[in-house]
């Protein structure tokens, strides 16, 4: 699985008395200090069952303790008709191209034994291009499998809103379509192969998924997210994962220099492996501390 990961009041003072305790289990929220300066940094799952909740409880603590939540993107954007319009021109076809003329032979007659099987036909999404088929493909597995789009993400966003907390976001809703826009753009057949083999091994490692997620096991999270796309796309992987990394960091250290104590929430793979938020905020010098 290389990349299936395309949101009470208690006073701040005694909620950072207790994040600084060892009475917590490892999770997936990490503090990143610089001095007296903080940012809590929670890896997220953007889909989950309703059997997941309640969310590990470092989650809620380091909400407590924030004043500001941060997202990848302004999820409440994505809902506005002239987004979801421009979503639609940029990850479609508006030229004479379909999928059945970029993609190989293979590529398109395994695609289309995928779609049939799981009670669609290929009209419904022949100009689409490749990132919006997969992630399309992805939310319909995940729901198959009791998934629900109230994910860590969405979750803390309407908790944020609710609370009257401020919200930011590291990029634009346009910049995360275009890069969903350009997944495995020069390498369409491939993309969509390694792809459909991942959805079809969804179920037999969603538990270990969950799990490791849950335990903030970033070797496990690595294995599962990373090291595969890292290896056969590296393409994908750098637009992906490592560039988007690089972008944020500079946002991350800005926090670090206010007044105010910030949460981040971004997908788990953005956080393990060597070019992982974690590894290249311990190399600039700052005390990264799992909770």
């Amino acid at each position: 699985m290389r990349y299936i990961i395309n949101i009470g009041k208690v006073s701040f003072v005694f909620m950072s008395l207790a994040l600084g305790t060892a009475i917590f289990a490892d999770s997936a929220v990490w503090q990143i200090a610089s001095g007296s300066s903080k940012v809590y940094l929670g890896g997220t799952v953007h889909l989950l069952r309703p059997s997941d909740y309640p969310l590990p409880r470092e989650f809620e603590l380091a909400y407590q303790a924030s004043s500001e939540i941060y997202f990848e993107t302004d999820l409440s954007a994505i809902a506005d008709i002239s987004v979801q319009t421009q979503m639609l021109n940029q990850l479609t076809y508006q030229d004479e191209r379909t999928l059945q003329t970029v993609l190989s032979a293979e590529a398109y007659y395994t695609l289309a034994n995928y779609v049939t099987d799981i009670g669609m036909q290929m009209t419904m999404i022949e100009r689409f291009k490749p990132g919006m088929v997969i992630s399309t493909l992805q939310v319909l597995e995940f729901e198959r499998l009791g998934f629900t789009l109230q994910g860590v993400d969405t979750y803390f966003a309407s908790l944020a809103s609710r609370h009257g907390k401020p919200i930011g976001q590291l990029e634009t809703v346009m910049e995360q379509i275009g890069f969903l826009s350009s997944m495995g753009e020069g390498n369409e057949s491939e993309f969509i192969l390694f792809s459909l083999e991942d959805l079809e091994g969804v179920p037999s490692v969603i538990e270990n998924m969950i799990t490791a997620w849950r335990e903030g096991n970033n070797d496990r999270l690595a294995e599962l997210f990373v090291n595969e796309m890292q290896t056969e796309a590296p393409a994908l992987y750098d637009a992906l994962l490592k560039q988007r990394n690089l972008n944020w960091i500079p946002k991350i250290e800005q926090m670090l220099e206010d007044s105010e104590t910030e949460f981040v929430l971004v997908g788990a793979a953005h956080l393990v492996g060597r070019d992982g938020l974690l590894e290249l905020l311990s190399a600039k010098g700052y005390l990264v501390r799992q909770i």
